[in-house]
């Protein structure tokens, strides 16, 4: 007998919505000003603001004996309307460290993907995806934060740098993943 299972999951900073403008991940496309679209409205006091994340969808495919075939597509994306900027305040230096998060996020596909690759799954794969894509979410979220924290949200210039060439280097080392 054979069944399929599809289910889509996907984290963002808040609610989800489906058919929300998105940018996906590429080596080819660093962001641009144009790509924030949110009015700024939340009087933080920062420059700007990345809405990025992962999500996943999945299909399995089992036999009567037991064998089940997976097919796993995990994305990162950049929300532009969830993103904002201070228009009078924008620099390139301010929209690398914007970049930096979005790559952040990516890393952290590459590690979900990773993590999948290396999984043996059980019927359990529903709740079994979900408990690796959150643990993976939670690193990403806690690495989000340590980097703005690090880099006083892109006022330490050498903390800056040294984030920026740690990320660009594992996505090479995770570049198998990608």
């Amino acid at each position: 007998m054979k069944y399929t299972y599809i289910l889509v999951v996907c984290f963002l900073i808040s609610s989800f919505i489906s058919e929300e403008e998105k940018i996906p991940w590429s080596e080819d496309y660093q962001l641009t000003w144009a790509d924030f679209k949110s009015p700024r409205s939340n009087g933080s006091g920062f420059v700007a603001s990345t809405s990025s994340g992962i999500a996943y969808s999945y299909s399995s495919f089992g036999d009567s004996n037991g064998n089940i075939e997976v097919n796993v597509k995990v994305t990162c994306n950049f929300y532009p309307n969830r993103s904002w900027y201070s228009k009078k305040d924008a620099s390139d230096y301010i929209l690398k460290h914007e970049q930096t998060h979005f790559d952040i996020s990516e890393l952290h596909a590459r590690k979900f993907r990773k993590q999948i690759e290396e999984t043996k799954f059980s019927d359990e794969m529903n709740s079994e995806l979900e408990t690796l894509f959150y643990k993976i979410d939670k690193e990403r979220v806690d690495m989000q934060k340590k980097f703005d924290r690090e880099s006083e949200h892109s006022k330490i210039p050498e903390k800056e740098l040294e984030w920026e060439n740690y990320i660009a280097q594992q996505l090479i080392n995770y570049e198998r993943w990608k």
